[in-house]
């Protein structure tokens, strides 16, 4: 049997040895970063606040597209809204559905254009609206008002409430000029829906919301 020849290796197989006696050679001098000028430094500045003011208008105009402040003068919604108090209407609500029965809203009155007036929605499009002696009468059932009420003591005929319009009434019945005086409102005159009271803070809340089962 004849014995193996050790194979040779060649060079180009034999693991790379680094000698630890040869030093490695020095890394590449890099240069100091250059320092920003007083220019670059006040472009840098200038173009953050623009960029600051520019996202502040943006987000005031998307507030403001949506939700409108309102400050209560006189004693048409008492006792549930009073004199000085400040609201936050939504203007949103509108774009997503229509008024409904119970509703407090902001809105520009037919007989004064110069001022905003709330009221609650009784009558929607439609509906037959009548008034004994403070009593509310919707399509010839009583409406069951469960909010804190100053009734009225006045009678009015029947209404019939024309297409895209509303009947309101203050929540303090017998001094509130409301559309048992001068008539109904149109949903084109509609701010928005009273939503959040803010000041002064002992009324800080969300308005309440109430249904109505009589009149629908």
């Amino acid at each position: 049997m004849m014995e193996g020849k050790p194979l040779e290796l060649s060079n180009e197989t034999n693991p790379a040895v680094l000698n630890p006696d040869v030093p490695l050679g020095a890394p590449e001098a890099l240069p100091p970063p250059a320092k920003p000028s007083l220019w670059s430094n006040l472009g840098s500045a200038l173009r953050e606040l623009i960029e600051t003011l520019i996202l502040t208008l943006v987000i005031f105009l998307v507030i403001r597209f949506a939700v409108q402040n309102f400050r209560i003068e006189g004693f048409s919604m008492e006792p549930n809204f009073h004199d000085g108090q400040y609201l936050f209407v939504s203007k949103l609500v509108y774009m997503l559905r229509p008024p409904e029965r119970g509703d407090v809203i902001v809105f520009i009155p037919p007989s004064n254009n110069s001022r905003d007036f709330i009221k609650r929605v009784i009558g929607l499009p439609g509906d037959r609206v009548e008034i004994r002696f403070g009593t509310v009468y919707v399509n010839g059932e009583e409406l069951k008002e469960s909010y804190p009420l100053n009734a009225g003591s006045y009678s009015t005929g029947s209404v019939v409430v024309p297409p895209d319009e509303y009947f309101v009434l203050g929540d303090n019945r017998n001094y509130s000029s409301d559309s048992h005086s001068w008539g109904t409102v149109s949903v084109k005159k509609i701010i928005g829906k009273a939503w959040v009271s803010y000041w002064p803070p002992q009324l800080m809340g969300l308005v309440p919301d109430y249904s109505y089962a009589a009149g629908k």
